[in-house]
């Protein structure tokens, strides 16, 4: 399904990945709490939704006018096959035209400011790249 230009969710399992994003939101790590802290104060004047369903998949936080996704990955993204799955998530959200980002929850708990600069940095290269 497609509104306005922005990826929505599957539409035969949009109900299930609704009921998901939504228990995310109230079950954020600390990590994504830090990190949504810091993207809700509208970052180089683009908003950041969490938790949005694009396709089958649920990014962690997603600029969609920049067609920008943020995640945050803890240690169990470490394994082989977490890898690969996460792999398989990118290059399908790639394929919808988004560029994905992703960070540890350790760099986001360290270094909070330096993930945000990436990201604005981030924000100001797809925007020039559009122009």
């Amino acid at each position: 399904m497609d509104r306005k230009g922005y990826e929505t969710a599957a539409r035969e399992i949009y109900d299930l990945l609704k009921e998901y994003a939504k228990s995310n939101r109230e079950e954020m790590t600390e990590s994504e709490k830090v990190l949504w802290n810091a993207l809700r104060d509208n970052i180089q004047g683009y908003r950041f939704r969490r938790q949005h369903a694009i396709g089958q998949y649920i990014a962690d936080f997603v600029c969609l006018p920049a067609r920008l996704v943020i995640e945050v990955d803890g240690g169990y993204h470490q394994s082989p096959e977490q890898q690969e799955m996460d792999n398989i998530r990118t290059n399908y959200l790639e394929e919808k035209g988004f560029h994905v980002v992703r960070f540890s929850n350790e760099e986001v708990s360290a270094n909070i400011k330096g993930v945000i600069q990436i990201i604005k940095d981030e924000l100001i290269r797809l925007e020039e790249q559009s122009e």
